[in-house]
């Protein structure tokens, strides 16, 4: 990435953020009156490039409807967050990142410039374009199920990459393409956008690693989380390199359970998580998890008693 085109990019996306209409309207949360941002790009816009420079600003406490992944390319500063009702630094080379509607209030150390790159998400275009390549057993997968249409979130997450990550590099990429916009620019953000995710999730399973699986069919679980669209048996004992025999044998002890008993359990709750939680519809999340429509249908009624949109009607 040429020195000179990042920095006009980094000048011009400066520039134009202090434009942005983060158009505000109040909202109740725990009785209190707050305030909520919501998606401050172009309506036919699903990702946003911005770019904060300051020397000192105290950010006013406020929600946003819309995913933000915030990098500290230079400087430091301080984020206020809710749930912890403490501030954090997140220093130079870190990420911080808020879910639809996690609390938060940003100031920046006096007497210091700091340079934020921010990579705005629309909600809708995140559950339909990226959930559906993470895995669900990693935790970054219910970092970003967790929001639900209905209740406010305070969540967020805060690492450093390591230095052979991407992320920084991604990060240039895609700012000089959203300074510089050409009319495919949203369809060029697309696959940097994915790419960037993937070097999220990679690091945070490395910061954030899955919890130890001692018994075979705790790790067979965890395969089948991380293939839920695709697991089966046979899959199941070519990765832990045991017979399928000897896995379905294990599994019916320890769990007391059969392996498609425990695919379907594992299938049939993330589906009901799904269908409270995000705005898929029924046919993309039987998509997601290997089915077709009329198949998952009558799987999630099978199993619950009700049907799918019956689900959503609990919000």
């Amino acid at each position: 990435m040429g020195c000179r085109r990042f920095a006009d990019a980094v000048e011009k996306l400066q520039n134009e953020f202090s434009r942005l209409d983060f158009a505000c309207r109040e909202i109740q949360s725990g009785g209190q009156a707050e305030k909520l941002y919501q998606w401050p790009g172009p309506a036919d816009e699903d990702f946003l490039i911005c770019v904060h420079r300051s020397g000192s600003v105290q950010e006013p406490f406020h929600r946003h409807d819309f995913f933000y992944f915030n990098y500290t390319y230079r400087g430091e500063y301080e984020s206020l967050s809710c749930k912890y009702d403490h501030r954090i630094t997140i220093r130079e080379g870190e990420l911080y990142a808020g879910q639809p509607y996690a609390g938060h209030a940003l100031c920046v150390h006096d007497n210091r410039e700091t340079v934020i790159i921010g990579v705005l998400v629309r909600r809708e275009t995140f559950f339909r374009s990226f959930l559906p390549t993470l895995s669900a057993g990693s935790g970054l997968f219910h970092f970003f199920t967790g929001p639900a249409a209905r209740h406010f979130s305070e969540e967020f997450i805060h690492f450093k990459p390591d230095e052979s990550c991407a992320i920084r590099s991604l990060l240039e990429i895609m700012a000089v393409e959203y300074a510089f916009r050409r009319p495919d620019t949203q369809d060029v953000l697309k696959p940097l956008v994915l790419a960037f995710f993937a070097q999220i999730a990679r690091q945070y399973a490395g910061v954030h690693p899955d919890p130890a699986h001692p018994t075979i069919s705790g790790q067979v679980v965890q395969y089948i989380l991380d293939h839920v669209a695709s697991a089966t048996l046979k899959g199941a004992a070519s990765q832990l390199s045991y017979h399928p025999n000897y896995i379905s044998t294990v599994m019916r002890k320890e769990l007391g359970k059969t392996f498609s008993e425990v695919l379907l359990e594992q299938r049939m709750t993330l589906a009901d998580a799904l269908l409270k939680d995000t705005s898929l519809t029924v046919e993309e999340i039987a998509r997601m998890l290997g089915y077709n429509s009329s198949n998952f249908h009558r799987a999630f009624r099978g199993y619950y008693r009700r049907s799918p949109r019956q689900s959503t009607e609990k919000l």
